[in-house]
């Protein structure tokens, strides 16, 4: 499925900013020991992220990555169920849950 322009931006600020907090988080020591491969890394999943243009590529990229993420991120479903979390929390950050109650026994 690939990523309509209209969202490919909002989709692409979401997954550099959860994969940035998985590296910062779980990465010592994994990923990195020091900032200056921090920096690389980080460096390095921007350019990637940049570079996504479908659900696939972004599985794609999780997989690279797989370090940071639970198996079940890693399939398809997977990522497009992650995508889709990421978008909902982003959301519910900016208008409250309360805004969309309903949405509540369904998530």
């Amino acid at each position: 499925m690939n990523l309509n322009s209209e969202n490919k931006q909002a989709i692409h600020d979401v997954l550099m900013t959860d994969m940035q907090k998985r590296l910062y988080e779980d990465g010592k020591g994994i990923m990195f020991t020091n900032d200056n491969e921090y920096t690389v890394i980080l460096e390095s999943i921007v350019e990637d992220v940049l570079h996504t243009d479908s659900v696939s590529d972004i599985n794609d990229l999780l997989c690279g990555y797989e370090k940071l993420f639970p198996n079940e991120y890693l399939t398809l479903d997977g990522t497009l169920n992650y995508i889709i979390a990421l978008l909902v929390s982003e959301v519910y950050s900016a208008v409250g849950p309360n805004a969309f109650g309903w949405i509540q026994w369904y998530v």
